[in-house]
């Protein structure tokens, strides 16, 4: 086997293992890491290569298995920690659903996705949803205010002390700027589980546009090519009509105008937001993107991965507590 190979899977699941979450083989060939961002062809492999690979007598040293899922040594009750979160996963994405049933209706909606720990199917149960919104060019700050007066609306939307499964509105795009230009390991982790809620041709797209840098971290990741069977919502008839009628209203009522002034509103509501002014802090709003992410956690995993993955050695690779 190749050492890069051995190396990548153990990586792999150093990189999982700050999410407490354990990999199916399956899960280990579609994820499966290379986290400076630098893979060659070489390091491409098919899952059977990857089932072979857990095999070895290499990683088996490093590496258990319990219930079909594998992670570091030391690391088993992580099983039944995933399992729990899974169940948790349903009621929430029974709420997402919900909320991209409305949002479908809203004036420039054109996708919406689940990002972080819902689309992995890993939340704690009193975690929120993370909403990724994409939005019609041109209406962003038309299209934010909507989304999230309608979130709102249905009781949904994350602030203040109101959390658990509650809608976290931090990050739109439009369908001109679909490139995600954090491109970091992070990053890739996060859009290589995107769960799409409505616009799939928006999604394919999406998918399409960050394929390749997303490949530099997960060699074998590809965009899913058909719909979700559960929880996917999408435009019948009415729904489009209702949507384009809304749309033909506001642009006829002077929509750029609208636009203008809400961009200039929204903008300094931001800039006077003490946290938009943390170190660190990772906030965008232009034509192209509103992001306000005050304490984004790319550095701090991609740090921790480092931490963990030097305290392991090629000959014992054993889950240590002090990780924790």
């Amino acid at each position: 086997m190749k050492s890069s190979f051995s190396e990548n899977i153990l990586s792999t699941l150093v990189y999982y293992d700050i999410f407490d979450y354990p990999l199916t083989s399956f899960e280990l060939w579609k994820y499966l890491t290379v986290p400076g961002g630098d893979v060659t062809e070489t390091e491409k492999c098919s899952l059977g290569e990857i089932i072979q690979a857990l095999d070895s007598e290499d990683i088996k040293k490093n590496v258990e298995e319990f219930r079909g899922f594998y992670f570091l040594k030391g690391r088993r009750t992580l099983v039944a920690r995933r399992i729990q979160n899974d169940k948790n996963s349903i009621a929430k994405f029974k709420t997402a659903g919900r909320v991209a049933w409305w949002l479908r209706l809203v004036p420039f909606v054109r996708m919406i996705a689940v990002t972080g720990t819902l689309a992995m199917k890993n939340p704690e149960q009193n975690s929120d949803i993370d909403f990724f919104v994409v939005l019609g060019k041109g209406r962003i700050f038309t299209g934010r205010l909507l989304v999230t007066a309608m979130v709102h609306l249905l009781g949904k939307r994350r602030h203040g002390k109101k959390i658990k499964n509650r809608v976290c509105l931090n990050y739109f795009i439009t369908i001109g700027s679909l490139e995600i230009q954090r491109q970091d390991l992070f990053a890739a982790n996060e859009y290589s589980f995107i769960y799409p809620l409505f616009g799939f041709n928006f999604f394919q797209r999406f998918c399409k546009a960050n394929l390749n840098w997303i490949k530099k971290f997960k060699p074998n990741w590809e965009a899913p090519e058909i719909e979700p069977a559960k929880y996917y919502r999408e435009h019948g008839k009415m729904s489009r009509l209702i949507q384009k009628t809304k749309e033909t209203l506001i642009n006829f009522l002077g929509g750029d105008i609208m636009e203008a002034w809400l961009k200039s509103k929204q903008i300094a509501w931001i800039e006077k937001n003490p946290l938009t002014h943390r170190a660190g802090a990772y906030i965008e709003a232009t034509d192209k993107n509103l992001i306000f992410l005050p304490e984004p956690q790319g550095v701090k995993i991609y740090g921790e991965y480092h931490k963990r993955r030097n305290k392991l050695t090629p000959s014992e690779l054993v889950y240590d507590e002090s990780f924790s």
